[in-house]
């Protein structure tokens, strides 16, 4: 891919900020959704305002593990969710409180340190045969596929009004358009001129909704924007409250059985994001900054992002996808958009905008993020001779578990799609590896 901008250039500071801005808006749904679906199982009080600085935090340890040289951006994981659910289960949890995530969080955090330790010792050629492309390839297609019917769900009409579905069409088509057709500058920025465009659309429906008192016009909620002040410092999990002197030794195991499995496979998942972002940025990653710094990185930017906003923390899909479609892949954008998340955490107006954005809208952008890392997977698979029935096998079983959405459960741990699928394809490539196969 010819990229406009590489990791190690310096765009102007006018276009720090746009594409900061629109990194930001690129992980800030999954961000803080995070946070909002915790709330909804267990009762908690975590805030999207928390979550967002400590992913600004996070990536800013990311980045300086990584010496500047993965341009990537790291948000609230999804795969912890069933972690921190199982934090909060049972009457020692509610009395050690929100200190039970961020303990959970150190020992993920913890398995990354060691992973990468093993690694430097012991290199990276050991993964590449464990994961060759025709394991990778699938899973960074299935990380976008599985995320698809999210997408298409927020911009799916409700029974009485086509609104959403016209907002969500609308928003994708400007982002396109303005990727395709645009000039440099638009180029560089489509997702923030299609939330824009959306933005208004709905603010125009709602408008008139109000006006002729017809509810089924208004997809916008302003809400948030009431008595939102101007300057409000988060919630911050490690000031949530808890007492840390009911620790026991049978809530220990519970947040080891919890995080550290799901760590493991967070850990495939990290691997597969680096390879794809490789692939796009064409400097392999797993050599330079390398493997070892990524999972420091990774690891101690989790710990940092749980302190601050209770969630561990994964490099996201979407952040890489809004790298390959603007072909800007300079982490001074990066920092630009961890500053840009800590800001918007504490100036109160600015998170109620964030609030307000309606679901049709990133819906919209999201079918276009969620493709394109599907469309990366399915690349990698280009070079693989599907030809030859071990090729053929791994691979289809990684779609087939992915699309289908497999989730296994073990007691409180709970392994999601994408990690099923890409421990059924290393077992199976595993189980037919006296085949010989050129990869």
């Amino acid at each position: 891919m010819n990229l406009i901008y590489n990791i190690k250039d310096k765009p102007k500071f006018s276009e720090i900020i746009l594409f900061a801005l629109q990194q930001l808006l690129a992980i800030m749904a999954a961000t803080i959704a995070v946070p909002s679906v915790i709330n909804q199982a267990c009762g908690t009080a975590l805030t999207a305002s928390a979550a967002l600085f400590g992913a600004g935090c996070g990536t800013f340890i990311y980045l300086l593990f990584t010496k500047s040289s993965s341009p990537v951006f790291l948000g609230s994981s999804f795969a912890f969710i069933g972690s921190m659910i199982s934090a909060f289960a049972g009457a020692a949890s509610m009395a050690i409180g929100y200190w039970g995530l961020i303990i959970g969080a150190a020992m993920a955090g913890i398995v990354y340190v060691i992973l990468a330790i093993v690694i430097k010792f012991c290199g990276v050629k050991w993964i590449d045969k464990l994961m060759p492309p025709v394991i990778i390839g699938p899973t960074v297609a299935i990380i976008g596929l599985s995320l698809s019917a999210n997408a298409v769900s927020q911009i799916l009409p409700t029974e009485t009004s086509y609104v959403s579905l016209i907002c969500g069409l609308f928003t994708l088509a400007v982002t396109m358009l303005a990727a395709t057709y645009g000039k440099r500058g638009l180029k560089l920025i489509p997702f923030i001129v299609g939330i824009l465009a959306g933005y208004i659309l709905a603010s125009i429906f709602a408008i008139i909704g109000n006006s002729a008192d017809i509810p089924e016009l208004v997809v916008i909620d302003y809400s948030a924007f009431k008595g939102c002040g101007v300057f409000a410092l988060p919630d911050f999990t490690f000031l949530l409250g808890g007492d840390l002197s009911q620790m026991n030794g049978a809530y220990f195991l519970t947040l080891f059985s919890a995080y550290v499995p799901v760590a493991f496979v967070v850990f495939a998942e990290h691997l597969a994001d680096h390879k794809n972002l490789s692939t796009i940025v064409g400097v392999d990653l797993l050599e330079e900054p390398g493997l070892t710094r990524t999972l420091l990185g990774d690891g101690i930017g989790s710990m940092v992002g749980a302190f601050f906003g209770g969630c561990a923390n994964t490099t996201y899909g979407e952040s890489i996808a809004c790298v390959a479609i603007t072909r800007n892949a300079s982490t001074v954008s990066i920092w630009g958009a961890a500053v840009a998340c800590i800001i918007f955490s504490l100036i109160a107006p600015l998170v109620a905008f964030l609030e307000t954005i309606p679901a049709c809208v990133m819906g919209g952008v999201c079918i276009a993020l969620y493709g394109f890392i599907a469309v990366s997977g399915f690349k990698m698979l280009q070079k693989v001779d599907l030809n030859q029935n071990r090729n053929l096998f791994v691979a289809s079983i990684i779609f087939i578990t992915g699309v289908g959405g497999m989730v296994v459960t073990f007691g409180a741990v709970q392994i999601r799609t994408v990690a099923c699928a890409l421990i059924l394809g290393i077992l199976t490539n595993l189980m037919l590896s006296k085949e010989k196969v050129e990869q």
